[in-house]
Order: structure tokens, then C-alpha cells, then sequence
């Protein structure tokens, strides 16, 4: 894809070189056409399909985007260019002169000098029609061709966004990415974590890091589970205390939605405004606080006080539902918070044991988030061998050979997209949504 910089650069390069007197079309994104700053009718050719068309007496306009921006590109072009073939959703190949535009609305237009559809569109059978909002649920229908609307295209450009952000997260601290496996000679079953991976790389490096699709049979239809989701997962060696394993936990969550803010603008703004209002203002109370801290154990004090009747009765010992989480979350102030020190009988046996009788507890933390609930779980890990021996004679190997404190964490990245975008139902921010009893693509 052409930067506006890089588009600028070719396009000269080839006026000040001596040139066929029809030289080719430089191709280019609308993203980069739209970044030119000073159109001086040069060459191109755009690739896409049509958002919009409009016939005048001697003018044609057609809107074209080809994925790289939520804006279009105008295309301007003589009435003789009309033609049933060119309609909503048909896709196109445009040469033409980019030009200043004498519209305020954009800063360059193409003028066409050739239009050629690459394939046709039936209108009136596309499911997404012309000019309508159509609801997400609707949408869910077509898994196929719900990424050519704007929400879903607004979407996936911040889900690839954050992606990015999230492993520059993580690079300048020389961690190591762990590769997913994908190929095997014995029978295997569907990871739901790469965390036994990343411990056995934490003993040779210091930070790891993984970011993969994670599979769990959740017998769920709820807006905040899925059969297939990606999850970030990292294991820090020479790790001692839960604060610094929350400082990255609360680093990552906030370096990356800067990254997309600064970066996604518009397509931030689209989530905000049409299907989340209100959730700018949200997201910047998130970013400009510090994260709050409360234990287990004050967690649970506070749903036995609080006036709200729970489906699930909190008392300690028991885990926390959604409805108490999102609870503890507004009893906050709506400002993420840190739940930390668990009951030792619900967690896994590799979380770090507080010897803090006698209510035993260990060393874990969950990040709860408004309107989703948990987002981040973590732990210092069991780097003792004997306490690790006295509950189950595993990960024993790594523990007898140069162990060293260490902790982790995992983030549901679906959940993330949810919580800075404002979007109700996980099933919207990944592009073919797979939960129990469907799987439509």
C-alpha cells in the first residue's frame, strides 16, 4: 500500500524521468490518494468498489473504496461512462488524473479517463443495501459480506491496528514471539492456552510473548464468549510481585488504544458515535486514571454490601460472575480495576501460594473492564519445586533446573476490541464469529 509520502515520491520520479508519452497509471490505495496534499493532475489507478454513484445531465460521481480507509474516494467522470454495469457494490478499476477537488469535503478527486468493471454487482440481491444502517445483528447473516460495510471495515481496521500495536508492545523489550504449532505426528487436542510453552521459553528468555487463536468448547450463546477467539499471552522471568506484573498488564492495555486512537481516528469515531455513544468519554476515563487495586477478598465485602440482587449469591470461596464483576467495575467509578489474591481452592495449582492462612490464597490477578467484566487473568507462578511437589508431579523439570521467579498473564483480545470500541456482542469484532451451534464460515 502507498503512503501519501511514498505516492508523491513515485508519482515524481516518473514526471521528472523521460516517459512514454502515455505512461502507465501508478497504482494506489484511496487511503494514499486521499493523503495527497498537492494533486497536480497526476497519473493514477484505484482499485475498488463502488459505495456510491450519482448520474447528473454531463457529470458522473462515483464513490470508490477499496478497504484502506473508512473515507472514499470521488471519482468524477463524463455522463458517457454511465452504465448498468456500474452500480452499488460492483467492483472497479479507475485511471484517471488526481486532481484538487473544489469540494471543502475532500482534498483530491480522480478524474477519470477510463473506467473498467471488474465484476458485477446485483444491487437489489446484495444483501447490504445502499444508504442503510443495517443493524449488527442482520449482519451477523452474512459473515461473508458484512466486511464490505463501513462498521465492520471501521472494525477490522482498528482489530489490525491493535494488532500491530501489540506486538510493538511487546518489541522493544527484546521479548521473544513463541510460534504456534500447526503441523504434528501424534494426536493432539486444540490448545486453550500457550501458556506451558511460554514457561519453558521464560527459562531461557527473560520476557515471551504469544498471540494466536485459542479454541475452547464454551457451551455459551453470550455476547462475551466464542468457540474460537485470539488470546495475547506473556511470561516474565525474574518476575517477584503482582504490582509489576500489573503495571504491564495496565501498560499494554493503554499504549495500544493510544496507538489505535492516534491511528484509527475515524474509525474509532464511527464505533463511537453510531453504535456506542457515550464511549469516547468512557475510554478517556479509562485512559487518564490509574487502575485501581482491590483484593479478593474486599471484592467480595463489597457485593454483600452493595443493594443490587445477584443471580449468584457472593460469598468467599466462590468465583465471580459477570454480573458481579461488572458490578465491582461501577462500584469503582467505572475506572478498570485489579481484583487480586484468590481463594488457593479456585485457581490452577501453578499459581504462586501467599501462605497467608488461614484464608489460603494465592498470587493471581484478573483485570475487570467496564461493560465487559474480566479482560486480562494472571499469576506470579509456582516456582517452588516442593510446593509444586506436594500437589502434582508436573512442570517438575522446570522447576529442578535453574527456575526462577517468574508470572503471566492473558488477554482476550476480542474482549479488548469490545471495551475501547464500545461494541455489545464479541460475536462484532472478529471476522467470522465461530460459538456453539454455528459455524457459518
Amino acid at each position: 500500500m502507498f503512503g501519501a509520502r511514498c505516492l508523491l515520491r513515485a508519482l515524481r520520479s516518473c514526471s521528472s524521468a523521460p516517459c512514454p508519452r502515455h505512461r502507465p497509471a501508478a497504482r494506489v490505495s484511496v487511503r494514499g490518494a486521499l493523503g495527497v496534499q498537492s494533486a497536480n493532475g497526476e497519473r493514477v489507478k484505484v482499485q475498488g468498489w463502488i459505495r456510491s454513484i450519482r448520474s447528473q445531465k454531463e457529470v458522473l460521481f462515483l464513490h470508490v473504496n477499496d478497504g484502506s480507509s473508512l473515507e472514499s474516494l470521488q471519482v468524477v467522470a463524463d455522463s458517457s461512462f454511465d452504465s448498468r454495469e456500474l452500480a452499488f457494490g460492483s467492483s472497479v478499476e479507475v485511471q484517471g488524473q488526481l486532481v484538487k477537488s473544489p469540494s471543502k469535503k475532500q482534498n483530491v478527486e480522480l478524474k477519470a479517463e477510463k473506467i473498467e468493471v471488474v465484476g458485477n454487482c446485483d444491487a437489489k440481491a446484495f444483501p447490504v443495501k445502499y444508504k442503510e444502517r443495517h443493524p449488527l445483528e442482520y449482519l451477523r447473516q452474512y459473515p461473508h459480506l458484512r466486511c464490505r460495510t463501513n462498521v465492520l471495515g471501521s472494525v477490522l481496521r482498528v482489530r489490525s491496528e491493535a494488532t500491530a500495536a501489540i506486538h510493538s508492545f511487546f518489541k522493544p523489550s527484546s521479548k521473544i514471539k513463541v510460534p504456534e504449532e500447526n503441523f504434528f505426528n501424534i494426536p493432539v487436542f486444540l490448545t486453550v492456552s500457550g501458556q506451558l510453552h511460554l514457561e519453558v521459553m521464560s527459562g531461557a528468555f527473560t520476557q515471551v510473548f504469544t498471540f494466536g487463536p485459542t479454541f475452547r468448547a464454551e457451551n455459551s450463546q453470550s455476547r462475551r464468549h466464542l468457540a474460537e477467539f485470539y488470546m495475547v499471552e506473556a511470561e516474565i522471568s525474574f518476575l517477584e510481585s503482582l504490582q509489576d506484573l500489573m503495571q504491564v498488564m495496565e501498560s499494554l492495555f493503554k499504549t495500544t488504544a493510544m496507538t489505535v486512537l492516534s491511528n484509527c481516528p475515524k474509525d474509532v469515531e464511527l464505533c463511537h458515535k453510531f453504535i456506542a455513544p457515550g464511549q469516547k468519554d468512557r475510554l478517556e476515563h479509562m485512559l487518564k486514571n490509574n487502575f485501581l487495586v482491590i483484593s479478593y477478598t474486599e471484592a467480595v465485602e463489597i457485593l454483600k454490601q452493595a443493594s443490587q440482587n445477584f443471580t449468584f449469591t457472593p460469598e468467599w470461596g466462590a468465583d465471580l460472575h459477570t454480573e458481579h464483576e461488572k458490578y465491582l467495575v461501577k462500584h469503582c467509578g467505572d475506572i478498570p480495576v485489579f481484583v487480586i489474591n484468590y481463594p488457593l481452592a479456585l485457581k490452577p495449582f501453578y499459581m504462586r501460594d501467599n501462605e497467608d492462612g488461614p484464608q489460603h490464597t494465592v498470587a493471581a490477578v484478573d483485570l475487570l473492564v467496564p461493560g465487559v467484566g474480566e479482560l486480562f487473568g494472571g499469576s506470579l507462578r509456582e516456582e517452588r519445586y516442593h510446593f509444586l511437589e506436594q500437589r502434582l508431579a508436573r512442570y517438575l523439570d522446570l522447576r529442578r533446573f535453574g527456575s526462577v521467579p517468574h508470572g503471566g498473564f492473558g488477554m482476550g483480545f476480542e474482549r479488548y476490541l469490545q471495551c475501547i470500541l464500545g461494541i455489545d456482542n464479541i460475536k462484532d469484532v472478529i471476522p467470522f464469529p465461530r460459538f456453539t451451534h454455528s459455524c457459518l464460515l
